[in-house]
This record gives structure tokens, C-alpha cells and sequence, in this order.
């Protein structure tokens, strides 16, 4: 999984960042101190893993990861050059989703580029640059497209279709909102990477004393909530500065440090959870002796398709999954007292794999 990390100067953006990668992203109280966008693999916490680990006596232990991109604060105007301009929006065509980091918190001592904290405006103001940067898109290829459309009736088709987008766009509207009327207009939009039809998840960045109650007397948060419900995105209230400060310690020490917050789980752990809600993501684990690793796929998955996650001629000669899940074989201690339990089943092809499924996977080619 991949995401991209956006945002206004000053907004926490690259201060989430360092905290989620422990990168060390250059991070300053000016604006444009992120010039070159960042990357960062994250492993997923997932304490499955080392249970059925020490249960196996893997000799490694594989997590599913996240790689974070984090690019230059944008400003109004980029689009026409305002700032460091839009270029780097390029660095997140290909990500899966957005995670729009807003300021929701008071600070004197940090400017905000329009003088004054309001979420909504601030989220406006991005979205707007990613409506003219897809718009930017739209042009080349409708340049490209319009030279064969006339003797071409699937170009026409295209070209029809490009139109249309662009129009919405000029709306103000985002890619996300069309409509597909058919196949070809769903691949198209899948294949042009566009911006704006993209998932968004939405970083609300509150001071650490809102934190607790999840900024439940924040009105900037409640609107951008109010937002995302509207647009069907996800949203989690994270301070910053504190996951920077999580970030330096142990696993001990940080739930210790989370519970004298008050609080369950780190930014991290919520981003994840919101994350794989929205794109529809579960994870499946193999394990025994060599190493025991999660495998990420999309909810609705079939047992062949989850194999070819590990190697196509796993899925081209798959014969059978031998499936227990972990709630179970973690209560049972052993997969020897699972399969005397009757809890290992063997599935088939239409099987539908599920999330936390412990799979062996039988295959011959």
C-alpha cells in the first residue's frame, strides 16, 4: 500500500511524517522546507505476527508495509507557480491514497500561510490544486486523443469521455464524482491516475490536550468530519508533535507513554485501521519455521487470487487452502490441536479468504 501525504505549510505534514518513519524529513517552522517529496516503508503493527511466530519458531518474521510519500507543502496558486508550484503532485500519481494532513490547533509561535486556522478553507485550497494539476493532465491527452478521434469511433469514445471529465473538474468537482457509464470509462479513469479520484483520508492535527477525548470540543474537526462523511472519506484526530515523541521510544515505553495520554493506540495505528477500511484491505498470514508473513488483499478476495500474492504458480496450480483462523489457533496454542478441533478446513477455489485466515496453500504446477 501506498500514500501520499499532502498538505498546506506548516499544517504538521512533515512532522507526521518523521513520526510515522522515523525518516528524519527536514522539519521547520517556514514555509517550503520540503523541497524533494520523502519516502518512507512503514512496517503495519500487527501483534498476530509474533504470536504465531513464537508458535512456529520462525526464524524471521515479515510484516506488510506502507510506503509514505510526502511531498511539498502546497499554497494557492501553485498551479500557476505560487510557491514551489505543483510539480511535485507528480510524486503521488501513483498512490493509492491521499492522506490530507489539516491544521485544526492554535499556535502563535507557528504561522499559518493565510494568517488564520480554518480546515475547511485549507482543504478547499488543496483541493483546488489537485483539480487544476488533473486538469493539466486532461489537456495533453485530450491534445493527444482529438488528432485520431475522427477517423477512430473508440478515440471519439475517449475523447467524449475526457471532455466530460474536464468539465466537472472545471466545476470544482473531483474526478471521484463522475459517474463511469460503462467498462471502457472505468478503465479509462483507473489508467489516467487521476488526483482527484482518489480515496482521502484526513489527518486532523489537534494540540496534545484534545488528544483524549478525540477532539470532541474541536468545531474545526467536527467540520472536517462533517466533510468526509459527505464524501464518503475516513478521518483521524492525531497530534503530531506527540507521535514525533512516541516515535523515539520502545514498545514498552510507548504504551506506557499512551496510556498516561489517555489513548489506546498511536496515529499510526489509526491511519492504518483507517486506511484499509477505506481501500477495502485485509491481510491473510502464512507461517512456519522459515518465517511467518502477513499478505495484504483487497476484502472479497477468492483462495487462488490471495495465492498468487505470494507467486503466480501458486495461483495457477492452486489445488486447495488449508485455512484456520488465528482467533482459533491462537486459542488452541498449536496447529496439532487446531486440526484435532476440527478448526482446519480445507477450501476450494470459490473460497473467499478472510482476515486474520492462517493459510497453507496446496498447489501443483
Amino acid at each position: 500500500m501506498k500514500l501520499g501525504i499532502v498538505g498546506l505549510p506548516n499544517v504538521g505534514k512533515s512532522t507526521l511524517f518523521n513520526s510515522l518513519t522515523k525518516a528524519g524529513a527536514e522539519s521547520a517552522n517556514y514555509p517550503f522546507c520540503t523541497i524533494d517529496p520523502n519516502i518512507g516503508v512503514v512496517p503495519v503493527p500487527d501483534e498476530r505476527l509474533d504470536v504465531l511466530a513464537k508458535m512456529h519458531n520462525s526464524a524471521k518474521i515479515v510484516p506488510a508495509v506502507i510506503e509514505f510519500v510526502d511531498i511539498a507543502g502546497l499554497v494557492k496558486g501553485a498551479s500557476k507557480g505560487e510557491g514551489l508550484g505543483n510539480q511535485f503532485l507528480s510524486n503521488i500519481r501513483e498512490v493509492d491514497a491521499i492522506v490530507h494532513v489539516v491544521r485544526c490547533f492554535e499556535d502563535a509561535n507557528i504561522v499559518h500561510v493565510d494568517g488564520n486556522i480554518n480546515p475547511l478553507r485549507d482543504i478547499e485550497t488543496i483541493n483546488l490544486e489537485l483539480i487544476f494539476s488533473d486538469i493539466e493532465v486532461l489537456d495533453r491527452r485530450i491534445a493527444k486523443t482529438s488528432r485520431g478521434a475522427k477517423n477512430d469511433k473508440k478515440l471519439a469514445k475517449e475523447y467524449d469521455f475526457q471532455n466530460k471529465v474536464k468539465a466537472l473538474l472545471e466545476d470544482g468537482k473531483m474526478a471521484k464524482n463522475y459517474e463511469a457509464a460503462d467498462e471502457d470509462e472505468e478503465m479509462w479513469l483507473a489508467e489516467y491516475n487521476l488526483l482527484t479520484s482518489k480515496p482521502v483520508i484526513y489527518a486532523a492535527n489537534v494540540s496534545e490536550d484534545e488528544l483524549a477525548d478525540d477532539a470532541a470540543g474541536n468545531d474545526g474537526v467536527a467540520k472536517v468530519r462533517e466533510l468526509a462523511k459527505e464524501e464518503g472519506s475516513e478521518v483521524f484526530v492525531i497530534c503530531a508533535q506527540i507521535e514525533q515523541e512516541i516515535a523515539e521510544l520502545d514498545d514498552e515505553e510507548k504504551k506506557m507513554f499512551l496510556e498516561d495520554l489517555g489513548l489506546q493506540e498511536s496515529g499510526l495505528e489509526k491511519l492504518i485501521k483507517a486506511s484499509y477500511s477505506l481501500l477495502g484491505l485485509i491481510s491473510y498470514i502464512t507461517s512456519g519455521e522459515p518465517e511467518t508473513r502477513a499478505w495484504t488483499i483487497k476484502k472479497g478476495t477468492k483462495a487462488p487470487q490471495a495465492a498468487g500474492k505470494i507467486h503466480t504458480d501458486f495461483e495457477r496450480g492452486f489445488i486447495r487452502a488449508e485455512v484456520v483462523s488465528y482467533d482459533a489457533l491462537a486459542k488452541l496454542g498449536s496447529l496439532l490441536a487446531a486440526k484435532e478441533k476440527g478448526q482446519v478446513r480445507s477450501e476450494g477455489k470459490e473460497y473467499v479468504v478472510q482476515d486474520g485466515d492462517v493459510i497453507l496453500f496446496r498447489f501443483n504446477v
